[in-house]
């Protein structure tokens, strides 16, 4: 059990080999999975041009996804019950009433105004719109559009 010297002493020292392999397999492991985690309603978002808003803090989104499904953050509710809900949801938030809203580009536009006015009615002082930056593909089309008139 001595080691080196002739003065007798036990040799003190940890080996990390051992603990550097774990972490690095768990590493890998975490790399691997993490981006099979993402939650989320999946929607087509309109593309539009806009500078993306800084943000700080978490926000409250309302999706509508193309089954004219509701969803508040990943809660999924009815037309008939998101102003009620909506409103428990802000009375719990303190002074913020600011919500976004994420809908499919394929959803009707009155069902989006419908939503709107449900939020405003639920006390959302502010309401905002999500979108995606427009592809090379929409604004050719648009491109198009324009020369023809």
């Amino acid at each position: 059990m001595t080691s080196g010297g002739s003065n007798g002493s036990f040799m003190s020292e940890i080996n990390v080999t051992p603990f550097v392999d774990v972490m690095l397999v768990l590493l890998i492991i975490f790399m691997v999975t993490a981006p099979m985690m993402a939650q989320g309603v999946n929607v087509a978002l309109p593309e539009v041009t806009a500078q993306p808003l800084p943000s700080e803090k978490e926000n409250l989104v309302i999706t509508i996804n193309i089954n004219n499904e509701i969803f508040i953050n990943d809660l999924k509710v009815t037309f008939d019950f998101l102003k009620e809900k909506l409103s428990k949801v802000l009375e719990n938030r303190g002074g913020d009433r600011e919500v976004y809203l994420r809908a499919d580009k394929n959803i009707p536009y009155g069902m989006v105004v419908a939503v709107m006015s449900e939020i405003k009615s639920s006390g959302v002082e502010k309401i905002g719109m999500v979108t995606d930056p427009p592809s090379a593909e929409t604004k050719e089309k648009v491109k198009t559009k324009d020369k023809r008139k």
